[in-house]
């Protein structure tokens, strides 16, 4: 009747579903209510959850404008300098905060004090004190992770360019896209973004919104990186007009704080600023320029996961002291619900991320074919799409769909906050939600919802 899953999780066969006990509790994965006309004629392979893109390409203009910049900059030994810029980017964590190291010095002076208690040493105290402080320094040296700003010159602005900006587009595409699936009747008139660097986001906006999209203001620390930018929408001149129209560059945000844009994003940005409380204050700052989204992205690594999290805690648990905007934050993706992160609550090794397949720009030591792995947070104003779609506490899968033999192996986020594995056949689960499952892939959303159900008899 039953097969063993888990210590406390186990299968019961009930036609039409599977039956999950967990925790003693009785639930059950099944099809969502609108399952049967959620389709709408649609292929199973595009069906409504579906925010996988197969490959992501840069736009033509984009990509013919990069590649005159960087033929023309002639930089020496640019593949391998892109590619240790790649690693570093990647393998960046955040400052360590100044309580969190005071703790970690604690522990550790407490640490040797029993060393030295264990092996009665006799001596100054004072002497051995100081001894003591020292070694925690030297401890402290060796396994701290020691941040750095990094700046953008104009060489490392090429570097850059040539490094991240298929990557980059890529995964910041994938993300509005699924706005613009989820939430058809948004077209946004304005753009805020946050760490423009090489203008990523606003070609990702573009291409998806095209005209809609009237003013764009991109900010950037960096004024080779700003400069860089708009020699791109120039298509690599000095001079040209500029292909995307009404794009302002700053060095910093917009002075008036009642201002608000349709669309604020920041992709890879909030990693570069060294404490929580710069980051704190930079959120709170682009949610109150938000008029209907707020889009983050950071590299799909811990640290980068971690960033999103602090946002996301940040804006649903934390009162902003300035108010000029009263609608509350909702989570619109990827999360199906707005409780704490089951990985975080799991402490896993394993951040919340996505990958998304990209064509690199065709340079020396490129390849036809890379993966951009990423996490994101998507944050709408309360009653902008999130809370009136139809279909929002579908589940999210948040790792590889196994496809075996007649069943499919999903691992899902739920929108109680719990990630499982769920079993989906044809036989327990409907035909059409078979199928569906058997072509969606890692990121996607499908129409599985959790339901108590009373235990069931021996």
């Amino acid at each position: 009747m039953a097969a063993l899953c888990s210590r406390r999780c186990f299968y019961v066969v009930r036609q039409p579903h599977i039956i999950l006990r967990i925790n003693n509790r009785w639930q059950s994965a099944v099809a969502s209510p609108q399952m049967q006309d959620f389709l709408n004629g649609a292929p199973h392979r595009k069906h409504p959850g579906v925010t996988a893109l197969k490959s992501v390409s840069l736009p033509e203009e984009l990509q013919r404008a990069a590649l005159t910049v960087i033929h023309e900059a002639a930089v020496k030994q640019l593949a391998e300098k892109a590619h240790r810029l790649t690693n570093f980017l990647w393998s960046r964590q955040r400052q360590p905060e100044d309580l969190a190291l005071r703790k970690k010095a604690m522990a550790l002076e407490k640490t040797f004090w029993e060393k030295e208690k264990e092996s009665g040493r006799d001596g100054d105290p004072y002497l051995l004190k100081t001894e003591i402080q020292k070694m925690v320094l030297s401890e402290l040296k060796k396994t701290t992770y020691h941040w750095t700003p990094l700046r953008y010159s104009d060489d490392v602005a090429m570097v850059y360019l040539a490094a991240r900006v298929a990557g980059g587009y890529a995964a910041v595409r994938r993300v509005l896209n699924e706005i613009k699936k989820r939430d058809p009747s948004f077209s946004p008139r304005s753009l805020l973004d946050f760490g423009s660097g090489v203008g990523t986001v606003l070609w990702a906006a573009h291409t998806l919104w095209g005209d809609s999209l009237g003013e764009a203001v991109c900010v950037d620390s960096s004024g080779a990186m700003n400069s860089l930018a708009e020699r791109l929408l120039r298509g690599g001149s000095e001079t040209g007009d500029p292909m995307i129209k009404q794009a302002y560059f700053r060095q910093f945000l917009p002075v008036t704080p009642k201002v608000q844009f349709d669309l604020v994003v920041s992709a890879f940005s909030l990693s570069e600023l060294p404490t929580l409380k710069e980051r704190k204050d930079t959120i709170h700052t682009l949610w109150r320029k938000t008029q209907s989204y707020l889009v983050l992205v950071e590299n799909g690594t811990k640290d980068g996961h971690q960033i999103l999290m602090e946002a996301r805690d940040t804006l649903l648990t934390e009162e902003d002291k300035v108010t000029f905007d009263s609608r509350r934050a909702s989570v619109f993706a990827p999360c199906p619900h707005q409780l704490t992160c089951p990985k975080l609550k799991l402490h896993t090794q394993l951040p919340c991320n996505f990958p998304q397949p990209y064509q690199p720009l065709p340079l020396r030591g490129s390849g036809d074919r890379d993966i951009e792995k990423f996490s994101y947070l998507v944050l709408a104003r309360a009653g902008q799409g999130a809370g009136q779609e139809a279909g929002s506490d579908w589940a999210r899968l948040t790792g590889p769909v196994l496809r075996r033999s007649r069943h499919i192996h999903c691992d899902l986020c739920f929108s109680d906050g719990e990630l499982r594995r769920v079993i989906v056949t044809a036989h327990r689960h409907g035909r059409d939600l078979y199928r569906c499952a058997r072509r969606s892939h890692w990121g996607d959303r499908l129409p599985i919802i959790l339901q108590e159900d009373p235990a069931p008899a021996e």
